[in-house]
């Protein structure tokens, strides 16, 4: 139906996903509305693995396992909005009777984000156009989980738009934290951080294209780790942008603990994947590279504090010290890092805003229908994408000259579409820009292990706080754009009192970017909210960043700072 007449068929498709959605889990057996038993937390308190060796060994049914976490998936729902496609019944109770009971995941429920496709369920990426068109197959993560003996159980959240680091949408509604309802659990991937925050699950799939794996980690206080391309399988599933390359999607793991982050990551890459999908590199796990990097005495650690562009907040200041300091105490090198001059992350957010949106935003509101609800940060770039050139320019003029903004003003100049001689350039420009940190980390005096560095310049936001915050990306979109495998954990959590702002505080001279994030930044609001660190290796190194990943935690776990996970009810 043409607009202005489609708003009447949005209304419906609204109505009839969330009907659909709350019947499929009223009607669920009984066993998923009773409350937790000793059974379930039996089954809930055992690792991905410990629960794969039981299955293999018949003490313990795959159907058990699904009730234990279908139940808290449920219960997560009802807590936060985070489910979209609820497979439990019809679906995961059936596939159940066919699992791989000697796979590597045998028995395991497994969330995915809502993008990814399963055979008899609507791929909807929030859009209202995207339901009643059930898939007929399942998509090539599916398989592969399915061959592994693994359940897809439910499907999670996500932006409409897949932009920004909230998750909500007309269709599905609005996705919360966990632990504070007012907050954003992260975005793009934000239903599956607010899941597994909850104890919902403990293993599930989202995709990244700026943090949308590592953001919602860290606003939620879970693990993720972003995946180089070529890793991980990029076929079967629906997107917001599709043939968009300029900075290439990736989809990758996510748990609420780390070993079962490393022991998903280890048996989905042994099952390879390469075998399944064109776009996979053939490089099996390397278990030489992880356990190197586990006996290494000393790793050399180096710490980019700030992406120079919006200085990280006091809290995520505070963690990314807690975990130096930990570092150094067990004797670990820490490296204060000076990234190089030609292509700092301030060039990077630039260039790698120019690259993603060079349609002018096109795409993804072409499947927009007419009154359908659009993120605020999304919204913020196609409006200003839209503008007449005159228009852009003379405010551009004023930023620049009058607001004396000129970070603001250029990022605002390079927001626009380009023709395919201009989109050629920026491709250009992207690969000189990894030429040179691929020199760079080779220097004698970087020669570093691993990056840390923060995950984002604050906590959590608070819904509706991307349409300030659009831009504010740079910690994670720097590593995007450079295709660097980087992984999130949490550290510790917002503290009132050791994390407000300084006395006489003021966003005066700040750039837009960081204005804009330092708008909702409360430490009184944000009390107890999550706050991770990031730890980034180069270009297809999984194996080692996962290895450092351990390493860190057994630091901070040794120095007593044990993050405390979501209590699960």
């Amino acid at each position: 139906m043409i607009a202005p007449f489609d708003y009447f068929e949005h209304r419906r498709a609204c109505k009839q996903k969330q009907i659909e959605r709350s019947d499929r889990i009223a009607n669920l057996p009984s066993e998923y509305h009773t409350p937790v038993s000793s059974q379930d937390r039996h089954i809930l308190d055992k690792s991905v693995e410990q629960l794969v060796q039981d299955v293999h060994n018949q003490t313990i049914k795959p159907i058990d396992i699904l009730r234990s976490y279908g139940k808290l998936a449920i219960k997560a729902h009802a807590n936060t909005n985070c489910l979209t496609e609820v497979m439990i019944n019809p679906g995961a109770e059936k596939w159940i009777e066919d699992v791989n009971l000697k796979g590597p995941l045998a028995g395991i429920p497994v969330s995915l984000k809502d993008s990814i496709t399963v055979g008899g369920f609507d791929v909807s990426v929030g859009y209202s156009r995207n339901i009643g068109k059930p898939y007929t197959h399942d998509g090539t993560i599916v398989r592969m989980l399915k061959d592994a003996g693994a359940i897809p159980y439910v499907k999670t959240n996500l932006p409409i738009s897949l932009l920004s680091f909230e998750s909500t949408n007309a269709l599905w509604g609005r996705t919360t934290n966990p632990h504070n309802a007012s907050y954003s659990p992260g975005g793009s991937t934000g239903g599956e951080s607010a899941l597994l925050a909850f104890g919902g699950g403990r293993i599930g799939i989202g995709s990244d294209v700026a943090g949308s794996v590592r953001v919602p980690a860290h606003f939620s206080g879970i693990y993720s780790l972003r995946c180089s391309t070529g890793r991980w399988p990029k076929m079967g599933m629906n997107t917001s942008m599709p043939g968009q390359e300029g900075v290439a999607s990736v989809f990758s793991p996510m748990a609420r603990t780390l070993p079962d982050l490393l022991y998903f990551t280890r048996s989905f890459i042994g099952m390879k994947p390469w075998e399944y999908d064109h776009s996979v590199h053939p490089i099996p796990w390397r278990s030489d590279v992880y356990e190197r990097t586990k006996e290494l005495k000393t790793l050399r650690i180096g710490v980019l504090e700030s992406d120079g562009v919006v200085p990280p907040s006091p809290a995520c200041a505070r963690a990314l010290r807690t975990t130096t300091s930990s570092l150094s105490s067990a004797g670990h090198t820490i490296i204060p890092l000076t990234p190089p001059p030609l292509a700092t992350p301030a060039n990077a957010l630039v260039l790698a805003s120019s690259l993603l949106n060079t349609d002018g935003c096109r795409t993804f509101l072409s499947f927009f229908r007419t009154g359908e609800w659009n993120d605020p940060g999304a919204a913020q770039l196609a409006f200003y994408a839209s503008l007449p050139r005159p228009v852009k320019y003379l405010h551009y003029l004023w930023v620049k000259y009058v607001r004396r903004d000129a970070y603001w003003a250029e990022l605002l100049q390079e927001f626009r579409e380009r023709s395919a001689y201009e989109q050629w350039k920026l491709v250009s420009r992207r690969e000189a820009f990894r030429a040179e940190w691929f020199e760079w980390w080779d220097r004698e005096d970087v020669d570093v292990d691993v990056i840390l560095c923060p995950p984002n310049a604050t906590p959590a936001i608070p819904h509706g706080g991307m349409k300030d915050a659009v831009s504010s990306c740079g910690y994670t979109f720097l590593w995007n754009l450079l295709d660097y495998t980087a992984g999130v954990l949490p550290v510790t959590h917002v503290d009132a009192k050791l994390d407000a702002l300084p006395e006489g505080f003021s966003v005066r001279g700040m750039n837009g970017v960081a204005r804009g994030a330092y708008k909702h930044y409360d430490a009184a609001s944000m009390e107890g909210l999550p706050v991770g660190v990031q730890v980034v290796g180069r270009r297809l190194e999984e194996e080692k960043v996962l290895a450092v990943l351990e390493r860190v935690v057994g630091c901070l776990e040794e120095s007593g700072e044990k993050f405390p996970l979501l209590q699960i009810e």
